[in-house]
């Protein structure tokens, strides 16, 4: 069973260290943890349902409430202090596509809002209910899950688009294939949302992002459906694939995904490596991801997410033996930085592929710690967020913002980011724990992925005025390094403002006019990206 106001299943939790613990008071100071409001009184404060009759949409307050919010902060504060305050007034479940299609049917003749639902996993708002007064239906695809065709030969598969990681993956492998889509939220997100969000699997270096594996699918509008064939190539104009992709539900719903699916790889292996400097570790692995080799990821922590995430370990002997190791070979603690490289393929071409990259990171002095930590990591990956879950009964938020740049603009780019966002809350003395890691790498530059760690103040107001002010430092900080305002998780609610900033008035006119022509009367998932 699924928290109600967190991550993840109830069975699964992820301690804070003591270690990590310590390191946090250091740093930001003791937590104060605050008691969450029960779910009874969020429930008794629910306004009642608007939405006009219809047999196969729920009216359930509890249900209801699950479809209100996704895992943003603003989503969390409003969850854990009570002041959530826009819900859909109902709640359908289409199990076939003609139910689908009734239900936007009715949605129209009725003048109702339609949000598309997936798994509930967006971090940047997108399930943000519009303040309107017309009665908002949240549309979960969550029954729309079966793999309905598979084309061995062309390596496609054919998928309706509420199916999630988990059920996706074991429908293919059972069958010799993977789609090798790997975000963090696995587990819990959906196909549909993937591609509305143009999301990253942790693997995309090898497979691609799921522009890359998106093929072709079937888009329900406002103005009727749209089909989108899975030609190899096509110069037949623009491609109507990238107008969907990332669309938000701006245009439509999504009933079905054509994806582009791969053999099931002989070796699948992460091994672990240290540098001593930061600027030496991202110019070796600049040169690896302009290599061409077989590698499925290559992920570099800075030196403070590298001493971060060895303290919140919880494996503190281990990691003492480690920093010792490390230090006998030049890489000292609080300037060492993780890497992890993964190898795909054939066996034989991960053996080649290991002793290129064993020659290319030799000349930046890294030290080979081996397939341990490789390991430990692909074991855990998925659990990583279960430790929100943990720091916020410590007393402590965390967050997350992502951006992509060019190669020579990456590291003024990290340290302006940093410097900015953790000087933000200067004026209520507050400090901010903040760390950084490339995570997507490209022959032109690297995605930045950072994490900041700060106190959780008495009231749900406070909490959201200082999360605001963090988010807008951040953000600004992007924009002036040139990056983009999201790589992976899209813009929702929370980034649209920047949107500008990175399409200019030509083009943001260009996706206004295309939303405007879909759906006129702003009926579908409106307040999104624009």
């Amino acid at each position: 069973m699924r928290r109600w106001n967190g991550w993840g299943d109830l069975s699964v939790n992820a301690e804070l260290p003591a270690k990590g613990r310590e390191i946090l008071k250091e740093l930001i100071g003791d937590g104060i943890p605050r008691e969450d409001i029960p779910l009874e009184r969020i429930l008794e404060g629910m306004p009642a349902s608007n939405m006009p009759s219809n047999p196969i949409v729920s009216e359930d307050r509890r249900i209801r409430l699950d479809h209100a919010h996704g895992q943003s902060m603003p989503d969390w504060i409003g969850l854990r202090c009570g002041s959530l305050n826009k819900f859909p007034d109902g709640v359908a479940f289409p199990s076939a596509v003609e139910e689908l299609d009734d239900l936007l049917y009715f949605a129209e003749k009725n003048g109702i809002v339609v949000v598309p639902y997936g798994g509930g996993t967006s971090v940047t708002g997108h399930l943000t209910i519009p303040d309107t007064p017309r009665p908002v239906l949240s549309l979960s695809l969550r029954r729309l899950n079966r793999l309905t065709e598979i084309d061995p030969a062309s390596l496609l598969a054919t998928f309706e688009a509420g199916v999630l990681g988990p059920e996706l993956e074991a429908r293919l492998r059972v069958k010799g294939f993977t789609l090798g889509h790997f975000p963090q939220s696995f587990e819990y997100s959906s196909l549909g949302g993937w591609i509305m969000t143009r999301s990253s699997g942790q693997q995309s270096l090898y497979y691609g992002k799921i522009e890359n594996l998106f093929a072709g699918g079937r888009l329900h509008t406002p103005k009727g459906i749209m089909n989108l064939p899975p030609f190899p190539a096509s110069a037949a104009g623009p491609d109507l694939r990238h107008l969907v992709l990332g669309a938000e539900g701006r245009l439509g719903v999504l009933s079905k995904a054509i994806v582009r699916i791969s053999p099931l790889p002989e070796r699948d292996d992460v091994y672990g490596y240290f540098f001593p400097l930061w600027e030496s570790g991202v110019e070796a692995v600049r040169e690896l991801a302009v290599s061409r080799l077989p590698l499925s990821m290559i992920r570099l922590s800075n030196p403070l997410e590298t001493f971060t995430s060895l303290a919140l370990s919880g494996h503190e002997s281990k990691t003492n033996l480690l920093a010792g190791y490390l230090n006998l070979r030049g890489a000292r603690e609080k300037e060492a930085c993780m890497c992890l490289v993964g190898f795909i393929g054939s066996d034989r071409l991960v053996t080649a592929a290991r002793k290129e990259v064993k020659a290319i990171l030799k000349r930046f002095n890294a030290v080979y710690v081996g397939k341990v930590m490789g390991e430990a990591w692909k074991k855990n990956r998925f659990r990583m967020p279960y430790l929100r879950n943990s720091l916020w009964e410590s007393g402590y938020a965390v967050d997350t913002f992502e951006t992509a740049l060019t190669w020579g603009k990456v590291l003024p780019a990290v340290k302006s980011i940093e410097e900015r966002t953790r000087g933000a809350l200067a004026d209520y003395d507050e400090k901010i724990h903040i760390f950084t890691h490339l995570s997507h790498l490209y022959a032109t530059g690297s995605s930045i992925y950072t994490t900041l760690v700060f106190r959780t103040p008495k009231t749900a107001e406070e909490m959201l005025r200082r999360w605001q002010i963090l988010k807008k430092a951040a953000s600004l900080a992007v924009v002036a390094a040139g990056g983009t305002i999201s790589h992976h998780h899209g813009v929702g609610f929370d980034h649209k403002e920047y949107m500008d900033a990175e399409k200019g008035p030509v083009g943001m006119s260009i996706v206004k006019n295309t939303f405007d022509h879909i759906d006129p009367d702003r009926r579908m998932n409106p307040d999104k990206l624009i």
